[in-house]
């Protein structure tokens, strides 16, 4: 199973503080937009998202379809095709891509400690 991308969501309480200290640390901005509460941070093939008020809890985010880069790989593992193998190994969503469509779709889960896990396909 090709998940894509990994990247960390974290709901920060100031985008602007968030952002100074990941540049700190050598990352910089890559996608987003301050004007849209949220930041996409790349540190060589770190990926850390920092979101303003858009979600409680901080999430493991994963993009089928994408490298770290943004950019569409060649073959993948379909979302829908993903969470039909989740479900037969008895993994339980939270919400659910509609396996009638094709394209962009999303699902998220949680693992057993209770982490938000989203699965984002954007193609």
């Amino acid at each position: 199973m090709k998940l894509g991308a990994f990247s960390v969501s974290l709901n920060v309480k100031e985008l602007k503080t968030s952002k100074e200290f990941y540049e700190k640390l050598g990352f910089e901005a890559f996608g987003g937009s301050m004007d849209h509460n949220y930041l996409i941070m790349k540190n060589g093939n770190a990926l850390i998202g920092l979101f303003q008020g858009m979600f409680e809890n901080n999430i493991l985010t994963f993009n089928p379809g994408w490298d770290e880069n943004a950019n569409g790989v060649g073959q993948f593992d379909d979302i829908r095709k993903i969470q039909q193998d989740l479900k037969e190994k008895g993994i339980s969503l939270q919400t659910e891509a509609d396996e009638t469509t094709t394209g962009p779709a999303s699902f998220v889960l949680s693992d057993p400690d209770g982490n938000t896990i989203l699965v984002d396909q954007h193609l």
